[in-house]
């Protein structure tokens, strides 16, 4: 677990991305089919950790409604999203919810092998609970509700009041919200999301996000006064075996 403190720690000792609240943690990109035979173990323990630094939290109420967004197009936040909901899913009795906010690029149907054409953009269009718009998996108590049928309008949708009244609705039905929104130097959603939240996750790509763009993307976020509840250093290499590095 040493590397999941240590892969921000730059990030971490810097006042500008570190509000005193903010954790960090890692989580390495895995490909669909590792999601689906089954993660390496690794990289199970990485979204373990973001778990229970985040959402099992017992000094105080954990936040139960998390955006996360990456800094940058191909961080790999659409898988980690989808690997945190499976972890809380495992090992908690507790009812997670897993909503694709990505219209533009949506990652999370094709992770776990559903379809994309009914989900949040319908339920901010049409009648009736949540639950119908939202796609059962497993285990019993994740559900995932897909970006749906996306048009040049739905962006927009993230700015109305029915977005504001399911999320209520979702705070009622379900005990965990994980949103999986689009990147913060491209689109303004992940900030939108971020003020109906209870914080963000701020994931980085290893060797790739520039650290000003860090720097700029915290500073917005803290001037909308959303909580960067961490800051998540992802796809990750490490030189040497994994059994070899927690020894280090």
């Amino acid at each position: 677990m040493r590397e999941y403190f240590e892969t921000t720690e730059q990030l971490d000792r810097d006042p500008e991305l570190d509000p005193g609240q903010v954790r960090s943690a890692a989580l390495s990109a895995q490909s669909r089919s590792e999601h689906t035979r089954g993660r390496r173990p690794w990289a199970s323990e990485e979204a373990l950790s973001i778990v229970q630094n985040i959402f099992l939290q017992n000094s105080h109420e954990p936040p139960r409604v998390v955006v996360f967004a990456g800094v940058d197009h191909g961080s790999g936040c659409s898988q980690m999203c989808a690997s945190v909901a499976e972890t809380l899913a495992q090992h908690d009795s507790k009812r997670v919810f897993l909503i694709e906010a990505n219209f533009r690029s949506p990652g999370l149907p094709a992770l776990f092998g559903t379809p994309n054409h009914y989900g949040l953009t319908n339920a901010l269009l049409e009648e009736g609970p949540i639950s119908g718009f939202a796609k059962a998996l497993v285990p019993e108590n994740l559900w995932l509700l897909s970006a749906g049928s996306c048009a040049e309008q739905s962006p927009s949708l993230l700015t109305s009041q029915n977005l504001r009244d399911r999320l209520d609705e979702l705070r009622n039905s379900f005990d965990f919200v994980i949103i999986d929104a689009p990147p913060l130097t491209r689109y303004s959603d992940a900030l939108v999301l971020g003020q109906l939240s209870d914080g963000l996750v701020l994931v980085l790509e290893a060797e790739a996000t520039r650290r000003e763009a860090a720097l700029s993307a915290a500073d917005n976020l803290r001037s909308a006064n959303i909580p960067i509840l961490a800051a998540v250093l992802n796809k990750r290499t490490f030189p040497i075996p994994k059994s070899i590095y927690s020894r280090v």
